[in-house]
């Protein structure tokens, strides 16, 4: 029986007692390897480079480069399959994040958020999905995409979903997970991922994060809803 080798992490991190916290957290794990270490930026992207891990668990506020600009050099930079990048951050509103989601990172977590948490952020990550902390996803992007929100009808591509895609649509967008959605569709999460993957297609988006965004961008959601 084959089975799949562990998922390549690299922690960058400049605060020596978190970055070993989450290297026991990660390392911890049967489906987990911590490959690398960066404690800024530059280390960071030199690193990545280096070891092409599968997901980069990424401090927004670093010295040297801070990691919003090192999300952009690994992920512009990037020649072969590019690593995932999960943002991490004390503050639910860091006036970063929102860039940071535009350069490609594809996930938002604090660091006080639950273990099990973050280690959901690193598989989705790494299975190609992405995750924004629950906790934060309605204030984070009205913060940052509110002044957006005054165009008066959403873009065209929105009225090709079908009822059951746009349904979906609506409750990625207030930051349910597939599971959260199974249930209250009634519905296989097979199913879910089949609708989801159809509407970032249909969309021109990249993932679920990039979808939220999308969402709010153009008033389809309102912050603070939620079913």
């Amino acid at each position: 029986m084959t089975t799949s080798p562990p998922i390549g992490v690299l922690i960058a991190d400049d605060q020596a007692l978190v970055r070993a916290g989450l290297v026991a957290l990660v390392g911890g794990q049967p489906d987990l390897t911590v490959v690398a270490e960066a404690a800024d930026g530059a280390e960071a992207v030199a690193r990545a480079r280096e070891v092409r891990p599968d997901v980069i668990l990424m401090d927004i506020r670093m010295p040297v480069l801070d990691g919003l600009a090192a999300t952009r050099r690994i992920l512009t930079g990037s020649a072969g399959p590019a690593s995932r990048v999960v943002v991490l951050t004390t503050y639910d509103l860091d006036e970063y994040v929102y860039d940071a989601l535009c350069a490609g990172a594809c996930g938002f977590l604090l660091k006080h958020a639950p273990p099990e948490e973050l280690l959901l952020g690193v598989r989705a990550a790494a299975g190609g999905d992405a995750l924004i902390s629950p906790a934060v996803t309605g204030p984070l992007i009205e913060a940052f995409t509110g002044r957006r929100r005054a165009r008066a009808r959403p873009p065209a591509a929105v009225a090709r979903l079908t009822a059951r895609e746009r349904e979906v649509f609506d409750l990625v967008a207030e930051g349910r997970t597939n599971t959260e959605i199974a249930r209250t569709l009634s519905i296989a999460e097979t199913t879910v991922k089949t609708h989801l993957g159809r509407v970032l297609d249909k969309l021109g988006l990249r993932d679920r994060v990039h979808a939220v965004m999308y969402a709010y961008e153009n008033a389809l959601v309102l912050p603070g809803t939620r079913r």
